[in-house]
């Protein structure tokens, strides 16, 4: 269970993260919505520990990520940033193995190699393992990091907006992935993410943010209504039932 309590982030007068407390309870898929600005990235960096809160705590099964030692943190809890630029050049191989990093300090066992193969056969990467990963396109990259994430065998996975600089088709594929990994390997997936369909489609809960603070959380069927949406957002979305799943629509 990921804990977050009163939490608050300032930079100069204005709050970015205002007193925010939260519980995402322990598997599957939660998503954070909201405008830009909202806090949304800002949040999850604070509780991956990658951004200092200013006051409020945030534990992760009882562990205070403030005060506990990085190795163990990185084995319970994964991060992938918004944007991720390596300084030296690796392959798709090399870039998963990194994930074994707070498990093996570099010195990988056949366990370490068979779950860094594993990898990158769930997200479909055998063809591109020894490719060097400025040969890729957006979603290959991506997928890459996502892998490298999977195989650091942690229960929470914590991604802002994973489907960044993703097309439509990418989009698509990349959700499909998240959503079966944390079904298949009982993961705690908690996303930012900006299309609200994808995160109706595809997740367990919604929270949503504004102005820093969190004004709503939920199933997903209690979020996606036209009086949520306008709450979060300012604009009106109709909802739809389509195929099982509750579709916002706004109109220009």
């Amino acid at each position: 269970m990921i804990e977050i309590k009163g939490v608050t982030k300032r930079y100069g007068e204005t709050a970015v993260v205002d007193d925010v407390s939260l519980t995402i309870a322990p598997g599957g898929v939660t998503s954070v919505i909201g405008a830009n600005g909202a806090g949304k990235s800002t949040l999850l960096s604070i509780v991956s520990r990658l951004t200092p809160a200013d006051s409020g705590t945030v534990t992760v099964d009882g562990l205070d990520v403030t005060t506990t030692p990085s190795e163990k943190l990185a084995r319970r809890l994964a991060v992938l940033r918004q944007e991720n630029h390596m300084s030296v050049r690796l392959t798709v191989r090399e870039l998963v193995a990194f994930g074994r990093f707070p498990h093996s300090g570099g010195r990988l066992t056949e366990r370490d190699l068979a779950l860094v193969d594993e990898a990158i056969g769930y997200f479909e990467l055998d063809d591109l393992a020894d490719r060097h990963l400025d040969q890729l396109s957006g979603g290959q990259r991506q997928r890459a990091y996502v892998a490298m994430v999977l195989c650091q065998d942690t229960d929470y996975v914590l991604l802002d907006e994973p489907l960044n600089n993703l097309d439509r088709r990418h989009s698509v594929q990349m959700m499909r992935r998240l959503r079966r990994m944390a079904d298949d390997y009982a993961k705690t997936v908690v996303m930012v993410v900006h299309d609200i369909n994808f995160a109706s489609c595809h997740s367990d809960a919604i929270v949503a943010m504004k102005h820093g603070k969190v004004i709503a959380q939920g199933t997903t069927e209690e979020m996606m209504t036209p009086k949520v949406l306008k709450e979060v957002y300012d604009l009106d979305i109709d909802v739809h039932d389509i195929n099982g799943s509750r579709i916002g629509v706004y109109y220009a």
